[in-house]
């Protein structure tokens, strides 16, 4: 009896051996019933390298020389003049006063045509505003008539500055006004 005993005690022994190898095989990642892969060997330098990607292989049409010379089309440049954005014309009001409301500029701007958008940044900490303004015409007469009248005249106590927001000029030069 005391041999059965022994006997039980090295099947114990085996399951605990089993367990430990199946632990260490979970930690390699890998399971029992796979093989170990040898490492990698770096490649030889007699290989040719497989290319991926766009643009690695000869060009099918007669460019492949046109585009090596460097001849390519050139785009007629825009006289300096405003951009029409998506809907409208876009007008950039500086030196707006921080205690101005979105109500007072809308009266003064809306004196030279129908406003489409105005936005207004405020300031998150102080809640005023950050001392410009964005505002949109439908007609382009009616953002040009507003630029003439209101750049450089005083509202709040300050004398603000409008312009184009968006302009197409041929050299990379701002003009401030």
């Amino acid at each position: 009896d005391d041999d059965d005993d022994d006997d039980d005690d090295d099947d114990d022994d085996d399951d605990d051996d089993d367990r430990e190898e199946r632990r260490t095989s979970k930690k390699h990642g890998r399971r029992d019933d796979e093989e170990e892969e040898e490492p990698r060997r770096p490649a030889s330098s007699t290989k040719t390298w497989k290319l991926k990607g766009r643009g690695h292989q000869a060009r099918k049409d007669d460019k492949s020389d046109v585009l090596r010379r460097g001849d390519f089309e050139s785009v007629e440049e825009t006289p300096d003049g405003p951009v029409q954005s998506v809907e409208g014309w876009i007008i950039f009001v500086t030196n707006v006063h921080e205690e101005a409301q979105e109500d007072d500029i809308l009266d003064k701007f809306g004196e030279y045509g129908q406003i489409k958008n105005i936005h207004v940044n405020l300031d998150r900490r102080t809640g005023f505003v950050k001392g410009y303004a964005l505002i949109e015409y439908g007609d382009r007469d009616e953002a040009e008539n507003a630029i003439a009248e209101m750049n450089h005249q005083d509202m709040f106590g300050q004398q603000i500055s409008v312009a184009w927001a968006f302009r197409q000029s041929g050299s990379s030069k701002r003009r401030r006004t």
